[in-house]
């Protein structure tokens, strides 16, 4: 089944302002809801390998890029272009190789109903597919990158359902096929109890690989629910303050209170130095005038 559909004009798709705008209100049918182009690349060069009948190097040679969110697709200056869907790229990398930075990808063009499709995995039919932006250069490879990332999470592929990933088809179990401890809290850690409880340690440890593989495969769109709660969540701007009190008011109230103190320290010193300075020169006087008594004498 060719994995490149040639094509002469652009599927439906909406802007992501567009796709806001829709589901901003409950439409009548979500099936109404066009695509969405997560990313637009203009003055694009790409390269089949082999090549497509019907697109010529010409078709090849200058257009724009688009990453809808359902297919991707390439149309071209000259009206021709092709369109790919997600699960057929089976590999898509950045290179920096010798033709110029270019986003690399291998397209599955296997059949995968023909009958002994999955006996030799080493015989699949592969096309390369080379996409080179002019006009941005290296710095496009990123966005594009990412926006075939996103969009090829939302398309798993439909042959890989129920395996692991080692690939094993015995993945998911029927836990009806186990018996569940019953035992009393005498026999929950006795040879019995840990016999019993063995297949739900078994059955938690194939399930994990399963839940790991989904968490993998759709990592960039929780990036971006991460992403919008941390844009949304207010964090407090001094989180020492408020280590005391709810605000912080706890801790200026004391410091107010200390300095008021330290304050009154300082100006009955100030109002006491002159009394004891006076209270000095009235005893030096005594004592001069004794002395001066007993001289006389």
């Amino acid at each position: 089944m060719p994995a490149v559909t040639l094509i002469t004009a652009l599927p439906t798709f909406a802007s992501p302002e567009e796709h806001r705008q829709i589901i901003s209100s409950t439409p009548a049918s979500f099936s109404s809801i066009p695509p969405v182009c997560k990313h637009q690349e203009l003055n694009v060069t790409v390269r089949l390998d082999p090549a497509v009948d019907g697109f010529t190097d010409q078709d090849a040679a200058q257009g724009t890029l688009y990453v809808l969110t359902s297919v991707l697709v390439f149309m071209s200056s000259t009206g021709r272009g092709f369109q790919i869907e997600y699960p057929a790229i089976t590999l898509h990398a950045i290179s920096r190789g010798e033709n110029g930075p270019s986003i690399y990808c291998q397209l599955d063009e296997s059949d995968p109903s023909a009958p002994g499709a999955d006996d030799d995995e080493e015989d699949t039919e592969l096309r390369e597919l080379s996409i080179l932006p002019q006009q941005n250069g290296a710095a496009a490879l990123e966005p594009i990158f990412e926006a075939l990332s996103m969009c090829a999470a939302l398309h798993p592929d439909k042959n890989n359902d129920g395996e692991g990933l080692d690939g094993d088809d015995d993945a998911f179990i029927d836990a009806s096929n186990f018996d569940t401890f019953t035992g009393d809290e005498a026999q929950e850690l006795s040879e019995v109890g840990r016999t019993n409880a063995a297949p739900s340690s078994f059955l938690h440890a194939c399930f994990l690989p399963c839940f790991l593989d989904v968490c993998f495969r759709y990592r960039h769109s929780l990036q971006a629910a991460l992403a919008h709660l941390e844009s949304i969540i207010d964090y407090p701007h001094d989180l020492t303050s408020q280590a005391n009190g709810i605000d912080g008011s706890e801790d200026e109230d004391d410091r107010e209170e200390e300095e008021e103190e330290e304050e009154e320290k300082q100006a009955d010193a100030e109002e006491a130095q002159p009394a004891v300075t006076t209270a000095n020169r009235w005893t030096a006087q005594c004592l001069q005038s004794e002395t001066n008594v007993c001289t006389y004498v």
